[in-house]
Order: C-alpha cells, then structure tokens, then sequence
C-alpha cells in the first residue's frame, strides 16, 4: 500500500525539492559564484561533439566528393560552424541565459516559443535518432540479435543517456571527464591505423568520389552535422566564467573537435568497407579492435545524447514556463525512446540536411540582436517588459529561411523547390537573416512602427 511519503519521493524524482532552486537556472541568469572555467566548458562541449554521427558524415561527403575535395568543404563548413558556435557562446556567457532564454529578447514572450518547438522538438528527435546506433551495435556484440532484445537495450540506454542529463551540468561534466580523453586517444590510434592501411597519405589523398555532391551541399552537411546542437551551445556556455572563455570553449569544441571527429569518419570510410560507412564502431572492428571500439561508441554517444536531452528540458522549461527541468527531461527521453524503438535512425542525413537550413537563421538572429541591438549588454529579465512577438526578428528569421530553400532547393526532404540563388544554404541563410535584422530594428522598431520591448529605467544590465 503507497503512503504518502512514498507520493513524495516520486514527487522529488520528478520534479526535485521545492524548497531548493533548480541548479542548472533553467529560467534565470547564472549567478557569478555557480560559473565554471575553460577545462571544464571544454569537455561538456567536446563530449556533446563527439558523435559517431558526424562520422557517418564525414564519409558520405568523402565518398561523394573525392578526400581532397571533402577536406575543402570540411574546412569551409567548419570555420562557419565554429565562429557562429563561439559568438553564441561569448553572448550566452555575457548573459547567462540559455539559447531560449536569449530567444526572449529577440523573438518576444510568444515568439520565442517558436524557438523552444524549433530547439527542443529537433533535439527529441535527435535523441531518437541517436540510442540505436549504440544499442544496435551493443546487441550485435552481445550476440542479442532478436528484435524484442534489441528493443531492450535501446531502452535500457536510452535511460543511462537520460540519466546523466538528470542530474545537469554536474553529471554531464563528470562524464565528459572521462570519455573525451579516450575519445580522442582511440580517434588518433584509428586515424593512424587506417592512413597506415591506406599506404600513407598519399593514398588517401588519391582517393576519388562519385561526384553526385555539389560543394554547397556538402558545406550544408558539415555545417549541418551540429548546427541544432551549435544553437544549443549556450545551455552550457553560460556557466563559463566570463565571455572569453566561452568563446574559446566553443571554438575548441566545434571547430577543432568537430572537425576531427568528422575527418575520422572520412578517413575510415576511405580505408574500410563497412556499413554504415566510417562508423566507428566497425571501423574499429575492421582494425581488429572491436572491444576497444564499443566501449569508444557507447562513451561517444552517451556524451551527445545526455546534452540532447539537457537541451530540450531547457526548452520545456522555456516553453511551460516552468522553473524545473527534470519533468522534460524523462518526458522527452520517453518520447526520444518510443522514436529509437520505432526506427527513427534511418533518417540521419536527411536530418542533417533540414538542421542546415532551419537552424542557422535563427542563431544569427540572436547573433546580430546582442551584438548590433543591444550592443552586447542586455537588462536582466526581470527588468524587461517582454513584447509579446517581436515581429523584426520573426520577419528576419523567415527571410533567412526562404533565402536557404531557395539555395539548396528544398523545403523538407524529397520536396523541391527552385534553386535560385548559388551559394551555401546554412550561409545565405545567416547572412540574410543578419541584414534583415539589423535593417528592420533601425527602419521599423527604433521609429516606433513595430512593438518592442520595454526596459525598467532601473534595470540592471548584464
């Protein structure tokens, strides 16, 4: 028979104590003394970039476009991803909001709902998406082949991903200690193995690709790999201890760490004929390290998924205005799991391709907003009086949107539309959600002909 202490402690797991805030401020700024430094932002970053994923990537944009030309687009995408990744960082650190919470001041009260469906629904996904390709390989390795097995260990690691993002920054920090120092040594064992398989460098670099990839969209891909997850940068960021460090933290991890992961899988999809091409796990089998390279995927997308599900209870806690995180956290896992049990990893690149589009505008919205509006320093929240709908940066990041399905000519996967401008998708897309931005805030919110939001006389800023 429960009692009612027993209805408490269900009460506490989900919801946590009510005489004590939520550690991780998921509707407030992080206070000055909860900040952290350079190692430890790095490795909650470089823990959410390690993702086999990215590898996948990493070898279909190979095998498309030959090793020489990927390294081209690698760099190109990257150096986009990273600057944007780390200006994100620097506004979110100066503030301390998450991306959502920035979303308020750029979007309005109900315009920045948009941005929680946007964040939080393609990071469900994304969750979805992801715990099958440890499970599966799990499984495999196990010999558990049936499929009422299989869907067991997608549960069973779909809640130790949810477990760590449960208990926050601090979790997800203690586990990223761990896993990025073996990520990387195991990433540079294999690379050399395989340049070694491969005859050296030159053999590498001989390697042609079937030329069905055009740069733009291979640009798209890259910068696509984390785009949604780059947006989301500042859920950690702002702990950093000043703009600087978070800067840096976001440069290290997108720039340099992503780019690494993503040439591992091109250089492993180039050497070895495994499927899906470049995973880590079966390149690693392949190079007779099969122990090593489950124990390498299972840290690999454990360190993605727990920010995954970091980020969309951030952005429930946004949406329902709700100061807890933990009730998105296990509803959104829950949803997560039920998309993973249903096959949702069989649209990986597709996804990849739609991030690309829709994300980017909408981060260089709050990009150009903090650094050309506000100027860098924004009232605290509880000095503002938030507009309902901030119609300059709507219109701006719908502008940014259409000039990115007209690049890449396509709205959703296997629906078209005119490729009418030439050029990358993710940037078009930034650029002209900048300029629209900066243009209406002068011509149409400074004159007064659009709502804006209403700052205290006395409002501290930040």
């Amino acid at each position: 028979m429960a009692t009612s202490d027993d209805r408490f402690d269900w009460y506490r797991i989900v919801f946590g104590d009510d005489d004590l805030s939520d550690p991780d401020y998921p509707l407030d700024h992080v206070p000055k003394d909860e900040r952290k430094g350079l190692i430890s932002l790095s490795a909650v970053l470089l823990g959410l970039v390690f993702f086999a994923g990215t590898m996948w990537a990493g070898a279909e944009v190979s095998a498309a476009m030959g090793f020489q030309e990927m390294l081209t687009a690698m760099v190109v995408g990257h150096i986009i991803l990273g600057a944007y990744v780390a200006l994100l960082c620097a506004i979110s650190a100066n503030a301390g909001l998450t991306t959502v919470l920035l979303a308020r001041y750029s979007f309005g009260r109900i315009g920045a709902k948009w941005a929680d469906l946007l964040l939080g629904g393609t990071q469900v996904g994304w969750f979805g998406v992801t715990i099958p390709m440890v499970a599966i390989p799990t499984a495999t390795y196990l010999g558990l082949e049936s499929a009422t097995m299989v869907g067991a260990v997608i549960l069973i690691w779909g809640l130790l991903h949810m477990s760590t993002a449960y208990f926050g920054y601090d979790g997800m920090e203690k586990l990223s200690y761990v896993a990025v120092p073996f990520l990387v040594i195991v990433g540079l064992l294999s690379i050399a193995l395989a340049a070694g398989d491969a005859g050296g460098i030159d053999g590498l670099m001989s390697q042609t690709g079937g030329g069905e990839m055009s740069f733009g969209l291979a640009v798209t891909i890259v910068v696509g790999t984390f785009i949604s997850a780059g947006t989301q940068a500042p859920n950690w960021a702002r702990f950093a201890i000043n703009s600087r460090i978070a800067f840096w933290a976001g440069l290290i991890a997108f720039l340099v760490g992503n780019s690494f992961l993503f040439l591992s899988g091109a250089v492993g999809g180039t050497v070895y004929d495994v499927t899906p091409s470049g995973d880590l796990y079966e390149v690693l089998v392949a190079q007779g390290l099969a122990s090593v390279g489950l124990i390498a995927l299972i840290l690999n997308i454990w360190t993605t998924n727990d920010n995954a599900a970091y980020a969309f209870s951030v952005a429930g806690a946004e949406a329902f205005e709700f100061d807890r995180k933990r009730p998105f956290v296990i509803a959104g896992c829950a949803i997560g799991i039920l998309l993973a049990l249903a096959g949702a990893d069989e649209l990986l690149l597709p996804w990849l391709e739609l991030l690309g589009q829709y994300i980017p505008p909408l981060g260089a919205v709050i990009i150009a907003d903090f650094l050309l509006c506000w100027r860098g320093s924004v009232p605290r929240m509880d000095g503002v009086q938030f507009t309902g709908v901030r119609w300059v940066g709507v219109f701006a990041y719908a502008a940014g949107c259409l000039v990115a399905i007209l690049t890449a000519g396509s709205v959703l996967p296997g629906v078209t539309a005119p490729a009418l401008i030439p050029g990358m998708a993710a940037l078009n897309g930034m650029i002209t959600a900048v300029v629209v931005h900066v243009v209406g805030y002068y011509a149409l919110e400074e004159t007064g002909l659009l709502p804006a939001h209403r700052v205290h006389e006395d409002a501290d800023r930040v």
